[in-house]
């Protein structure tokens, strides 16, 4: 029972994982969301490669749009203000 109990809150559903995989990128996460990120993509293929996916993805369009790597970026604010300037340059 208590150990039902303690994979249950560890366990997240594939949409709360994807979540969590897209918070990742923008944000730092919770010493239990971390936890529940590792467990569920260590189990679940199709979350793993959302998770592969959503970096190259996240890495092209931060290059793209800054011509520079994420982690050249300072923060989320200055991404988003760099990614509007481009919008509306075009």
């Amino acid at each position: 029972m208590l150990f039902k109990k303690t994979m249950d809150k560890l366990m997240n559903s594939c949409k709360k994982t994807t979540e969590l995989i897209d918070k990742k990128f923008l944000t730092s996460l919770s010493s239990k969301e971390r936890v529940q990120l590792f467990f569920h993509t260590s189990m679940c293929k199709t979350c793993k490669s959302y998770e592969h996916q959503s970096k190259f993805l996240d890495k092209a369009v931060a290059k793209l749009f800054s011509g520079k790597s994420k982690s050249s970026i300072d923060s989320s604010e200055e991404r988003k203000r760099n990614i509007m300037d481009k919008i509306n340059k075009s």
